[in-house]
């Protein structure tokens, strides 16, 4: 008994530290030319309960393609339209009906990222900012969806006079008048946030000869003490977040929101980048995860939950610049996963850790008590478990498990994602369904493992039993 209730509370501990969780999004860049069509993508994203996607553009056949899914969509102004903007209405009036309107509602866009990192943009379109964000945002008012859709614009942390200590962040003092106040005062009028992207991995590979591995990654390090204010930081990229916050204290816009919409860690780069690998990037975007779905926030705004889109969906091979470039994608263009990492609550709960750092304790969601105590349970594949055991394991599922495979079947209705380990899942699932769910029928020799909540991939539904 004491065992059973020492399990139903790890279980009540698991269901509070997921109540109040941040939000994953992911970013859907396209410099490439191999990606898999956009109703592909569509169902991608579908399939790994991702939610909330973020362009670089209002491409027509991108947004009509999400159109209906329930994705959430931040799409952007490109720098290089922010003159016009600026200095004409119409222009901003002509945009918004074509791009905005014209796939809302039917496509969920929530925000749009008036340029991207401008105070970096060689191009000099700095002053043009703050107009062009009020302009598109008055041709919202015209549509009437201004009230529905946000305006913002995503700033590089570079713009930053001081990033360390936290508690000494600052905004690079020739930006503050001219473009900083006024856009901050905009995003308080408007009821929006700001927008930031943030990259330990460059502060890191600069640095590694002063900033821990660990400390970059999330993982479990002896912290940092900030001597401003004496707040314990678990991990570089909250640190960097509170250096943002601390830069709009001091301005005095302490009640602004923060969105980080980029952050990720390449897979690969070149020999000058340090830390560059696919392990590391796994351990980055995985335990960023489990970080952001815990639901805390900030050590300088703890109760404010932080919602993040990764970098990016696909590897783009289109990319200039350095190797690393071209390889921050959590999918190889065929769909394929560049290494295996939860994307939601769903995945956490369904067996696999949650957050390490900070003040959190580590949870650890018993796959038996899960079982137990909520009732259906499905078996998937484990995608770190490696193509060798998961194509074995698919092979006895299919042939002496006697598991069905005919929906994962070419033209069939399970057929899609064709991922090895989408269609893993299905016949594992299937066999240990016909196996009444019984104890040891999902294991495989680790190629699967238990969750509590129903699978899908594209439009599949699981059996739950036969």
């Amino acid at each position: 008994m004491a065992s059973q209730a020492l399990s139903l509370l790890v279980l009540l501990l698991s269901a509070m530290s997921f109540s109040d969780a941040g939000s994953i999004g992911i970013n859907y860049g396209r410099v490439a030319n191999d990606l898999p069509s956009t109703d592909r993508v569509v169902e991608l994203l579908k399939s790994r309960r991702l939610n909330k996607v973020k362009l670089f553009d209002t491409d027509a056949t991108v947004l009509r393609s999400l159109a209906n899914s329930g994705i959430s969509v931040v799409v952007a102004l490109p720098n290089e339209h922010l003159a016009s903007a600026a200095a004409d209405q119409s222009f901003a009036d002509n945009w918004v009906q074509s791009n905005i309107s014209k796939f809302y509602p039917a496509t969920k866009i929530e925000a749009i990222a008036v340029g991207n990192e401008v105070f970096v943009d060689p191009k000099n379109t700095t002053n043009y900012l703050v107009p062009a964000m009020k302009n598109i945002h008055a041709s919202l008012v015209k549509f009437n969806l201004d009230s529905n859709i946000k305006i913002s614009s995503p700033i590089a942390l570079s713009c930053l006079q001081n990033s360390y200590p936290s508690s000494a962040g600052s905004f690079k003092p020739n930006f503050v008048e001219p473009v900083i106040k006024p856009m901050l005062d905009f995003l308080k009028q408007t009821g929006s946030y700001l927008m930031v992207n943030a990259y330990p991995f460059f502060a890191y590979s600069a640095n590694s000869d002063k900033i821990s591995l660990d400390y970059a990654l999330f993982k479990e390090n002896s912290g940092v003490v900030d001597p401003g204010n004496g707040l314990k930081y678990y991990s570089l990229f909250e640190a960097q977040i509170d250096a943002v916050f601390a830069a709009m204290s001091a301005l005095k816009y302490d009640d602004l929101k923060m969105v980080v919409t980029e952050t990720g860690w390449p897979s690969i780069g070149d020999e000058s980048e340090i830390g560059a690998s696919e392990a590391n990037a796994a351990s980055y975007n995985g335990n960023l995860v489990r970080r952001v779905l815990s639901g805390n926030g900030t050590p300088l705004r703890p109760q404010e939950p932080l919602n993040v889109y990764l970098f990016a969906l696909f590897n783009e091979n289109q990319k200039t610049g350095p190797t690393s470039e071209r390889n921050y994608g959590l999918f190889y263009p065929n769909e394929q996963k560049v290494y295996d990492i939860p994307l939601t609550q769903e995945e956490l709960k369904g067996g696999k850790s949650a957050p390490v750092n900070g003040n959190m304790s580590r949870i650890l969601l018993s796959r038996e008590v899960s079982k137990t105590s909520i009732g259906q349970t499905w078996c998937v594949a484990n995608g770190n478990a490696g193509e060798k055991k998961m194509q074995a394991a698919l092979d006895y599922a299919c042939g002496e498990g006697g598991a069905d495979c005919s929906p994962i079947q070419p033209g069939a209705t399970c057929y899609y994602p064709n991922t090895l380990e989408a269609h893993a899942s299905y016949a594992l699932n299937s066999y240990y369904q016909k196996k009444t769910r019984g104890t040891g029928t999902c294991e495989f020799g680790g190629a699967a493992y238990v969750v509590s909540h129903p699978p899908r991939y594209g439009n599949c539904e699981f059996p739950t039993g036969y």
